[in-house]
């Protein structure tokens, strides 16, 4: 089995790489890869990103987003967790075996004085109850990979803020999280496994599975120009691309309204594919103008806060909403409900 440690912090990036060596890398051997990500949120290829982060508090705090080719759900990753990916061959008893792939994780960590680990149900393992890794699987042309989290230190406080379940006026199709105790392996291991660096955790991981007493003994995985062309190329088309993050969203209807001392102005949009598919405005403030030109220029535009005010920017506010600002409206229109 051959190894590779990402070099980048950038989920994007990793997630490309993973991509890039499923198709395009030798797969005689397996490739056994560890990443670990800056703050960020991933959600499962068939998730309304919408019915699963809280977009204020992810855009406020500067937290990335992107969307996976795997199913499964949500997950929130900082630095302190790594995800392991075995990327191999699919030899027909692969294919929604997890157990085959976390098996050795669960060893290594038992390894580490975590003995409580396990797996429990489809594709979470467990300890104590309480969840540390969820994982999911991707299968292409006779290839895939078997990926997971492992919570070594993550801030849990960041979990319950980043990820939430709209609750305002949201109609929605699509597959929901469910929300799980989750906990961190630090704890849980031997006192000498408890302050280690998340690298250290890494590679301390690494040598168990591998089978070595050092990383230099493994048999490495080199990521050549050709390679680092290939991964630079899906991350823009894939996890980097607004369309691939947004544009599976299921249709889904919100309703906006407040009251601003101008005048109430209330929006009721239909959301398709990450864009406007259909919007009304109501209201009784004092506009001249058609609102209607309002609602074809918005009709078809990106649901995002950047195109919504692009829209504004090029209208003459004033004559259609009156003395209510802009930038009170395009707040209004793009903010994303909270839980």
């Amino acid at each position: 089995m051959r190894y590779l440690a990402s070099p980048s912090l950038d989920i994007r990036q990793n997630l490309a790489i993973e991509t890039y060596l499923m198709e395009h890398a030798d797969l005689t051997e397996p490739i056994l890869y560890f990443y670990v990500n800056s703050p960020c949120i991933i959600v499962g290829r068939y998730q309304n990103v919408l019915a699963e982060i809280n977009q204020q508090y992810v855009k406020d705090h500067n937290i990335i987003l992107t969307r996976r080719t795997s199913g499964g759900g949500a997950v929130y990753d900082d630095l302190g967790n790594v995800s392991f990916s075995f990327i191999t061959k699919d030899d027909g008893d692969a294919v929604g075996n997890f157990k085959r792939f976390t098996d050795p994780v669960i060893k290594a960590l038992h390894q580490m004085g975590a003995t409580g680990a396990a797996m429990t149900g489809r594709n979470d393992l467990t300890i104590d109850g309480k969840k540390f890794s969820g994982n999911a699987m991707h299968v292409e042309n006779g290839r895939m990979f078997s990926h997971g989290t492992l919570m070594y230190d993550v801030d849990q406080t960041q979990i319950a803020h980043a990820l939430q379940v709209p609750a305002d006026k949201l109609a929605t199709k699509g597959i929901k999280s469910v929300r799980s105790r989750v906990t961190n392996l630090k704890p849980y291991c031997a006192p000498e496994f408890q302050n280690l660096t998340i690298e250290e955790f890494r590679d301390t991981l690494a040598k168990e599975i591998l089978g070595v007493t050092d990383l230099t003994q493994a048999h490495h995985y080199e990521l050549t120009s050709e390679d680092q062309a290939g991964v630079k190329a899906l991350a823009d088309q894939y996890f980097n691309n607004w369309d691939w993050i947004y544009g599976n969203d299921p249709a889904y209807s919100l309703n906006r309204r407040q009251h601003f001392p101008a005048g109430t102005v209330e929006f009721d949009l239909d959301v398709d594919g990450g864009k406007i598919k259909a919007i009304q405005i109501h209201g009784d403030f004092f506009g001249q103008l058609p609102i209607e030109d309002v609602t074809a220029k918005l009709t078809g535009v990106a649901y995002s806060p950047a195109a919504i005010q692009a829209v504004f920017d090029d209208l003459d506010v004033p004559s259609y909403f009156g003395k209510i600002p802009a930038t009170d409206l395009v707040d209004l229109l793009s903010k994303q409900p909270q839980a």
